[in-house]
């Protein structure tokens, strides 16, 4: 077994790496650019090596420089974990050359497999279900028009060498096809160095199923179930589940079987995925395999028990697998929610900064570790509290994973886990997967690709309504009572004149266009020792019970004898998506989902407050602004310029991802604000216009 090894990556999966090289009693060494240098990785290692720059292309991805930290520093291996280097091939192949040993599949079976071209002809030979498609490199625009046509719309506009959503696009018209070959070249040249593209044809309503396999030096090959990745948004997974609520047995077992069939065709060794399109009638079809491990490795481990990176590692030492197809187990349920710093009330716009507040919820079970028999929850992170999330790599903060006995136990458990999600100082899509594990098409199953898409078609524009909205407004209520009971005790007034706090409040709930909603409540029996009340609001009662205090942000307790998590604050600034955080005694109360601003006042105050005079926002129609930080790396407009609605104006990049501003509407150019390689905040602007 090795001594030690190098981790060739950062963030989440390196200090995951890192967990179970150190159960296995292997010593570790990072690597790490400027940007990362006070990172959670950096720290975790045994030793760290300094690569160069923040940006990836001058140190993550400069292969000379991992292969000589790790030859420096007496790493027998290299782990790539995902994204970057790990399905590099010539990299690979040069960490053989060295000496070293790459933890990971041989370089022919990542030329093979990676190359989402040749893996097509492969999977063909080896009698795999196939999607049709053009499977040459498509050199110019024009020809990638030419061959959607003959194809039929839509089509799907893929990288060579791309992954995780990048290098892809979907194409409905000749215009979407024409521009969607331009910027899937453009990202699969930043992101991977190969912009070879080919299109073929995208099966409508389909689902994305993946097989997750496991190969050894001696010709054994597993499938270790599947894992259900259908909820995505612009191609990015967002929640992840194992087992597929939609697969029989008898699917699951020739999706395993034709998977297994491919691996062994191209003599695959260590942890691969082999992922499928699958159609309603459960026919399946070939999408690409990825060889490495997976961000959604987790869910698969919790229900068969295994730990995927120490076979990964024991098959890179040339031991056999330990286990064979009968022995593969499939336990309860696990669901894996990605937690990124993006924005879901802008768009899901990066949002990049420091963690001011990062609290996890109460973790359970640990990577590397066993999985407690009635299920649990998991963290695996690359960050702490004070960390900052950087422009330069992806947007991923944290991976979120429960595992229950059956879905609707693991459904149950994610709610609360998130719920009791603290991050502040960026923005995270929190919201966002709190509201779709409570879609009733999600609990029943019933989704595709497009779900996100067909949902959520204008974006997720406010937080869901509560499905008891009178639960926000008596939490509300129930803060501020507690909090006017302390002032009250510490005020130093005297004995028999103290203020008293009044039972009769009314709570405004706030809302962005000035459409508040008054809600009379009454405060009944509080009890300041047991800290708890009863709160009628519009004549139903909540009896709750907490000892959390205004100020703590993490609000638990009793409602109704039932327990809650749930998130209460005071609002600072303008509420994206909840309401207007218009007062400093604004109260922010979030739950499954949901989040109401609230003003708790007297009722003579409440009837002044209808009184106040909205301010109106400021007109920004005639300003292109930046809806996020990033690199502005085009203009396509120049001054004294006619633009029409829909045009292109701007490209930035962010996070790995190319994101093209259009005009919103007709319009002439009067003046440049930034230029290309200049690096943007949030709404600064970029075009004025007449």
């Amino acid at each position: 077994m090795f001594r030690k090894i190098l981790i060739a990556n950062r963030g989440e999966i390196a200090c995951r790496i890192i967990r179970t090289a150190k159960k296995m009693g292997i010593a570790t060494v990072a690597v790490f650019s400027e940007a990362d240098r006070d990172a959670k990785h950096v720290e975790m290692a045994d030793e760290a090596v300094l690569l160069g720059p923040a940006p990836s292309r001058e140190s993550y991805l400069m292969a000379d420089k991992v292969i000589a930290a790790a030859k420096s520093t007496g790493a027998e291996a290299i782990h790539p974990g995902y994204g970057f280097l790990s399905e590099n091939e010539d990299f690979a192949r040069r960490v053989e050359e060295e000496g070293l040993v790459f933890i990971g599949p041989k370089h022919f079976s990542i030329a093979a497999m990676g190359d989402k071209i040749a893996s097509k002809k492969l999977a063909m030979e080896a009698n795999v279900n196939t999607i049709p498609g053009w499977h040459e490199a498509i050199t110019d625009p024009d020809e990638a028009v030419r061959i959607a046509r003959d194809l039929g719309y839509p089509v799907m506009i893929k990288a060579s060498a791309g992954g995780g959503g990048k290098g892809l696009r979907v194409a409905y018209t000749d215009k979407e096809a024409h521009e969607g070959f331009t910027s899937c070249r453009n990202e699969a040249k930043a992101s991977f160095g190969d912009d070879r593209v080919f299109v073929e044809k995208f099966v409508e309503s389909p689902r994305h199923i993946e097989i997750q396999v496991l190969g050894d030096a001696f010709g054994n090959v597993v499938y270790l179930n599947e894992r259900e990745c259908s909820i995505q948004r612009r191609h990015q997974k967002v929640i992840e589940e194992a087992p597929s609520p939609f697969l029989d047995e008898a699917t699951r077992k020739a999706m395993g079987q034709q998977a297994v069939a491919l691996a062994k065709a191209v003599n695959y060794q260590s942890a691969g995925t082999v992922e499928f399109v699958v159609g309603r009638d459960r026919s399946f079809f070939f999408l690409e395999m990825n060889t490495r491990l997976q961000v959604e490795h987790p869910v698969t481990e919790c229900i068969t028990g295994l730990d995927l990176v120490e076979l990964m590692i024991r098959v890179a030492a040339g031991e056999p697998l330990p286990l064979t197809q009968d022995d593969v187990k499939r336990n309860g349920w696990a669901i894996e929610c990605r937690i990124n710093a993006e924005d879901p009330f802008r768009n899901f716009l990066p949002s990049t900064g420091r963690l001011v507040q990062y609290l996890p919820p109460p973790v359970t079970m640990e990577a590397a570790g066993p999985v407690p028999e009635d299920g649990g929850v998991r963290v695996d992170t690359g960050v702490d509290e004070g960390g900052e999330i950087p422009i330069h790599y992806d947007s991923m903060i944290a991976k979120l994973i429960v595992h229950g006995r059956d879905r609707a136990g693991a459904v149950a458990r994610m709610r609360e886990a998130l719920n009791g999600f603290v991050i502040r100082g960026v923005s995270s899509n929190l919201p966002f997967q709190s509201a779709l594990l409570t879609h009733p098409k999600f609990l029943d199953g019933d989704f595709n690709t497009g779900f996100i898409a067909e949902h959520y078609r204008d974006g997720f524009l406010r937080a869901r309504e509560h499905e008891d909205p009178g639960f926000l407004v008596a939490l509300a209520a129930f803060v501020r009572r507690k909090a006017r009971q302390r002032a009250i005790g510490i005020s130093g007034q005297l004995a028999g004149h103290l203020a008293k706090a009044r039972a009769d409040l009314v709570v405004i709930v706030l809302d962005r266009e000035g459409d508040h909603q008054h809600h009379d409540v009454r405060i009944d029996d509080y009890d300041p020792v047991l800290e708890k009340a009863d709160i009628v609001v519009n004549d139903r009662r909540y009896e709750i019970q907490s000892k959390t205090r205004l100020g703590e942000t993490l609000g638990t307790g009793t409602c109704n004898g039932v327990p809650f998590t749930a998130q209460v604050e005071r609002a600072r600034s303008t509420a994206g998506g909840g309401g207007s955080a218009e007062s400093p005694l604004t109260i922010r109360v979030a739950h499954n989902g949901a989040q109401i601003d609230a003003l708790v006042m007297r009722p003579r105050a409440a009837e002044l407050y209808k009184l106040m005079p909205r301010k109106e926002p400021p007109d920004l129609s005639r300003f292109l602004l930046s809806p996020m930080p990033g690199l502005l790396v085009d203009v396509a407009a120049g001054v004294g310029q006619q633009v029409r609605a829909g045009e292109r104006l701007a490209v930035i990049e962010a996070m790995k991802m190319e994101n093209v501003l259009t005009a919103a509407q007709d319009a002439i150019v009067s003046e440049l604000l930034a230029k290309p390689g200049e690096n943007l905040s949030v709404d600064q602007p970029i075009l004025r216009f007449e």
